[in-house]
């Protein structure tokens, strides 16, 4: 593994982020949200109701789940419509990391670029990869709520306005110790397009011990909002 160079005719660090932060997949400004039917499948447990994802002014969009009594598959649920949500929303890159400053770590074995932020969100790195159709974020390493989230990429496909995620996998730990506080999830994600947009429509998660069967959330009868 070796330092990046940075010659002259190379991109500042901050702008070599910001092509791949630019070229993920988000909604545009015309998005109107969504409804549709939600089903969680975990082991022998099936349960069934109905989702919107809704415009919201503060967040851009917020996710509405009706139908569910059990609380913790209605947190479950509402937590991934969240997720959604926070992915798709199209934000300016400047808006986003007005406070964040960027430097270039290592280049890995794999040829993807480390970048290392520094300002507010100081301790984060994130990882680059070109894809061939753009440079896409490949790694994810972030300080969020008093825990640290690490998120890797393995497959992705892109939709022609931006890339998508397939496969990756997550694990937390604790942001003093290093130490995991969970174990690892691989999530496989897949999108339907409705009306000139890419939706979820199934996502699993799946933690790779074997310790639990898979999660499936699956949306069904997708239709924009009138």
């Amino acid at each position: 593994m070796t330092a990046v160079q940075t010659p002259a005719t190379q991109l500042e660090a901050k702008d070599f982020f910001r092509t791949a932060y630019e070229n993920r997949y988000t909604w545009d400004e015309n998005f109107p949200g969504y409804s549709a039917d939600v089903t969680y499948k975990c082991g022998d447990a099936e349960f069934h109701g109905q989702a919107k994802v809704v415009p919201d002014p503060r967040m851009g969009f917020a996710g509405e789940v009706n139908g569910i009594e059990d609380e913790a598959v209605l947190k479950a649920v509402q937590g991934q419509l969240w997720e959604i949500a926070v992915h798709r929303v199209r934000r300016p890159f400047e808006k986003t990391h007005a406070n964040n400053s960027f430097s270039y770590g290592e280049t890995k074995a794999n040829g993807a670029v480390e970048l290392l932020m520094g300002g507010k969100a100081e301790g984060d790195r994130y990882e680059v990869t070109d894809k061939g159709q753009g440079n896409e974020v490949t790694l994810v390493h972030r300080h969020m709520h008093g825990t640290v989230v690490t998120i890797h990429t393995q497959s992705s496909h892109d939709t022609g306005e931006g890339y998508l995620s397939h496969e990756y996998d997550s694990v937390y730990a604790d942001p003093k110790t290093g130490e995991p506080t969970s174990g690892v999830s691989l999530f496989v994600d897949e999108y339907e397009k409705v009306e000139g947009y890419h939706i979820l429509n199934r996502r699993s998660i799946a933690p790779q011990d074997g310790s639990a069967p898979a999660a499936e959330f699956i949306f069904t009868h997708i239709e924009l909002l009138k």
